[in-house]
């Protein structure tokens, strides 16, 4: 049932995208409908407490994608699939009309991120679906509009800041307990023999869920996130994100409820939190920010009543998670139904809402006044709760934590009425009259039913005894008992709420001198602007580092490897005894061979013409290439040969671009940089000699050698290395060489603006203005008579090296080679040098794309690249040879990107060097593609959401936009 249920989520996930463009903003619904369908499913029928289910994912270090469920996984998959079923059918009547499959794919992809977080029971797969539901809220933000991407940036950093916290702790619980699986970490009695290692994990693990669910200092991000969409918020603030911090709090309080500085960092942060967010909830007039604010002070609450850490309080946590996410998500989804129909959030202008939208402010009742913890709403259960289970800590910290919490409800109580009392009597103005009127009934409805959950779960509290007790057994580590109602008799938890009643409904009446106390700068510098400013910190210190070595000269960049790689080998070599006789290993065909290389790179060292270079550099690669064939290794002599080729041409295209002979080098530096490069060489060439020329076959070769056969069915222990045995290698190397290959077209496309000029102004390479080599026609001539035949008959013999790599010279790298060497010579034998418009791009991609696919199939038999094998039709097949198939068509894509774009001339734009910037646009035009603005043209939009507030001088707050005139 597990993997049925990720499975089935990421399903909804791949499909959305195709739904949101063939269904536009309808696709919410059939969407909504699967994951409610999901939810429905392990609300009914929940697996039993304890099932697994587990796939090898990486052996060798004994990783897997292991699932397990218990009683915290089902209460929060309940809640991220519910929540998100509400939302998503919200935002089939929210969003405007037409396509939205970016929205709809990141939507249900956050929902999935969330369901593998939560049913993850390996700590390293916990730790990509917790990086996942970063990736997915920061595209959420950021793609909403071009004024969306700052505070998404700035929500980025600071989570992903927590995640690397959460990565230290896999690590470090890893290693110290010797498994990655959580539950049987969790168990490990290293938690209470290590003190220092439980300590320290406690506080990774705590600045991990501190920064995801928007704690102090952390807090700001949250509040700044308030530019997406409200769908994206209500599912952000009330089940996804936010959420993934309480749930990792709550997973480790077992292992961690009886280290102090879990406790005291917990209740400590969350106490501040949850006054502070309530306080600054209280001064916000856009509905937007005062609920982003109030989601920080619960989240708050919730934090410190963890930290506790008693059975009672984890109940009350599970609990008030449960009552959060109802009252939150209805809240946002309801101040989305108000900017939808009257186009504001100010609530200084929102004024009889109760009558002109009488289902809506139902709605609004029931979830501010669970908010505020009244009877018989959800929220009372829940507040009760939490004051009972602070009360439970030992000593004066029981009266002081619930004291702290209860001054925080109090100031939630007066904000809570202040939204329903500002916005639902009176009248409202003469602009608001005319368009203030009932949403649709597909618009309120999904908002509606979480806050009316909120008022039948009050009563039949009893309904969530069974989830949340189960729950909080599974954050405990330990039986626990709920028996929740709403009526507990006269307690300690009761007075103290209605002490918090009086005291807030005393905040409510006097709300103008609140506003006016409230209403001034209380810090010299918002939480925003701290993140702001810690960015620009990072950006200007990596620019001073960058400063040490940013320089376009090559042989600054090349003498820091080379010195490195001399002292590398000086001392491995110094390391080695009884270096033996050379020539007792070595040939004179050998000797002739290294002669020609040397005397080629003198001459290439020597030379003055770059084309007298490029010559001399090919015969010292010919000749390393007939020293590999001697020594026996075809199959690198055969990549050598045909690198040489493609390294010509590309260096051939490249001349008319530069000039036509060397600038002269001080004599000063030929000294240093000569010396440099003979040590380092020398050095190197010693230590290759003193590790490999002396001895006989290795251990490894040998083992290659007599297995390869049988291991891989393959008998080219080359290819097989590559393909088989060392996949993950190769799928990392043509990783980087796409990458590459992708940073090399967009640099030539970027600059085909330029002219095609040298620095000294002449064209690169003189030509008599006569000469038959002026006329692409006549020059060409032999090389297209040439061209026809081979140029097929070399991609065939491409397919042929392929086919045949596995047991013979070959294999995807040789192959692209030889047809790179085919689509080379085409296009030498071109008559024009127009782009030829061949999809590199998609070549590139899909190369790297078919590896991966191939890695995944490699799970089935129980590792991540594991080639797959089967006898047919009397031939051995192996996914390796799919595995090459996507290296041939990467490489092919690397090397026509660079045919293509350095063999096509850029248009002349006049007379401009190439070491000169480009001209500055005139006034009046395009500075770019989008006209200037950066618009992000696939960007949804929604209903009639405002521009993003301004930033006011409050330490983590936000100005509401509504309001240029307001100080706070």
């Amino acid at each position: 049932m597990l993997p049925a249920v990720l499975g089935l989520t990421a399903l909804l996930a791949l499909i959305a995208p195709f739904l949101g463009r063939a269904l536009g903003r309808a696709a919410g619904w059939p969407l909504a409908a699967g994951l409610l369908a999901l939810a429905l499913w392990i609300g009914i029928a929940p697996p039993a407490t304890g099932t697994e289910w587990s796939v090898a994912w990486i052996p060798s270090l004994d990783v897997a994608l292991h699932l397990r469920y218990d009683g915290l996984t089902g209460m929060f998959v309940m809640l991220v699939l519910g929540v998100g079923a509400a939302v998503l059918a919200y935002s089939a009547k929210y969003l405007r009309p037409g396509p939205h499959p970016g929205f709809y794919g990141l939507m249900t992809a956050f929902a999935a991120a969330m369901t593998g977080l939560v049913l993850a029971d390996d700590v390293i797969l916990l730790f990509v679906m917790w990086e996942f539901t970063t990736v997915c809220s920061f595209f959420l933000i950021a793609r909403t509009s071009p004024q969306a991407h700052a505070p998404a940036v700035r929500t980025f950093l600071v989570t992903v800041a927590g995640g690397l916290c959460l990565l230290g702790a896999v690590i470090a619980m890893s290693v110290v307990t010797g498994t990655t699986q959580l539950s049987a970490i969790l168990v490990d009695p290293v938690w209470s023999q290590d003190t220092t290692f439980a300590a320290t994990i406690a506080v990774l693990v705590a600045l991990a869920a501190f920064t995801k669910s928007a704690q102090f200092p952390f807090h700001a991000w949250l509040p700044d996130a308030m530019v997406a969409p409200t769908p994206v918020s209500a599912y952000l603030h009330a089940a996804a994100m936010v959420k993934a911090g309480i749930y990792l709090l709550l997973r480790f309080s077992a292992a961690l409820a009886e280290v102090p500085v879990w406790n005291i960092l917990l209740v400590t942060v969350g106490l501040i939190t949850t006054v502070m967010g309530a306080v600054f909830a209280l001064q916000r007039n856009d509905l937007k920010e005062l609920l982003a604010y109030s989601t920080v002070s619960q989240l708050g609450l919730l934090v410190a009543v963890i930290g506790i850490g008693t059975p009672t309080a984890l109940l009350a946590a599970c609990v008030h998670t449960v009552a959060h996410a109802l009252f939150k998500s209805a809240a946002f989804m309801l101040v989305g139904v108000l900017d939808h129909q009257t186009g504001t959030r100010d609530i200084r202008r929102l004024a009889g809402v109760g009558r002109a939208m009488p289902l809506t402010a139902v709605a609004i009742v029931l979830a501010a006044t669970s908010m505020a913890g009244l009877p018989p709403l959800l929220g009372f259960v829940s507040k009760e709760s939490v004051l009972a289970g602070m009360l439970e800590a030992p000593g004066w910290a029981g009266p002081v934590t619930a004291g702290v919490a209860a001054l925080g409800a109090v100031f939630t109580f007066a904000y809570c009425g202040r939204i329903v009392l500002r916005t639902l009597p009176g009248v409202p103005d003469d602009e608001l009259r005319s368009t203030m009127r009932e949403g649709s009934l597909g618009l309120v409805l999904p908002a509606a039913i979480p806050a009316a959950l909120g008022l039948l779960l009050g009563p039949g509290a009893a309904l969530l005894d069974t989830i949340t007790g189960s729950a909080a057994s599974a954050a405990a580590g330990s039986e626990v008992d709920a028996h929740l109602t709403l009526w507990h008799g006269i307690t300690p938890e009761l007075g103290i709420s209605l002490v918090i009643y009086a005291l807030g409904l005393l905040l409510v009446l006097r709300s103008r001198t609140v506003e006016r106390v409230l209403g001034r700068q209380l810090f010299p510098f918002t939480g925003v602007e701290a993140v702001a400013a810690w960015q620009r910190w990072t950006v200007a210190f990596g620019a001073r580092v960058g400063d040490l070595t940013r320089t376009d000269a090559p042989a600054r960049h090349l003498a820091i490897p080379v010195v490195a790689i001399a002292v590398v080998a000086v001392a491995a070599a110094a390391s080695v005894t009884g270096l033996g006789d050379a020539r007792e290993t070595s040939r004179p065909l050998d000797w002739v061979l290294l002669g020609i290389v040397a005397l080629g790179v003198g001459a290439a060292v020597t030379a003055r013409s770059r084309l007298g270079s490029v010559a001399v550099i090919g015969i010292v690669g010919f000749a390393v290439a007939v020293l590999f064939f001697a020594l026996g290794a075809a199959d690198v002599a055969l990549t050598q040969l045909l690198v040489e080729f493609l390294t010509v041409v590309v260096a051939v295209l490249l001349l008319r671009r530069l000039p036509r002979r060397f600038r002269k080098v001080p004599p000063r530096r030929v000294l240093v940089t000569g010396t440099i490069a003979v040590l380092g060489g020398l050095s190197a060439g010693l230590a290759t000699f003193a590790l490999t020329g002396r001895r006989d076959l290795s251990a490894a070769g040998e083992h290659f050698l007599l297995n390869a056969p049988d291991d891989t069915g393959g008998s080219n222990v080359v290819n097989t290395i590559l393909v088989d045995y060392r996949a993950l290698d190769t799928l990392g190397e043509l990783t980087v060489l796409g990458i590459a290959g992708v940073v090399v077209a967009v640099l030539l496309e970027s600059a085909r603006a330029l002219p095609m000029r040298s620095r000294d102004g002449g064209p690169a390479i003189a030509v008599l203005p006569r000469s038959p080599l002026v006329d692409p026609v006549q020059n060409g001539l032999f090389t297209r008579s040439l061209a026809k035949p081979l140029v097929p008959l070399m991609i065939a013999f491409s397919l042929y090296f392929l086919f045949r790599g596995h047991n013979a010279p070959g294999g995807g790298f040789i192959a692209a080679l030889v047809a790179a060497s085919g689509f080379a010579l085409a296009y030498l034998a071109a008559t024009s040098d127009s782009p030829r418009r061949t999809p590199y791009y998609p070549l590139i991609g899909g190369g790297v794309l078919i590896a991966v696919v191939t890695g995944l199939a490699g799970l089935v038999d129980g590792s991540f690249l594991r080639p797959l094998h089967v006898d047919a039709l009397g031939m051995h097949l192996t996914t390796a040879l799919i595995f090459d198939v996507g290296v041939y068509l990467a490489v092919i894509g690397v090397v026509v990107a660079a045919l293509d774009l350095l063999g096509s001339n850029p248009p002349p734009v006049g007379t401009v060097s190439v070491d000169e910037p480009p001209p500055t646009p005139a006034a009046g035009t395009d500075a770019d593609a989008d006209g200037g603005t950066g618009a992000d043209t696939g960007a949804y939009t929604e209903g009639t959401e405002p521009p993003p507030p301004q930033e006011p001088a409050i330490a983590g707050a936000h100005r509401p936009s509504t309001n240029p005139k307001e100080t706070a």
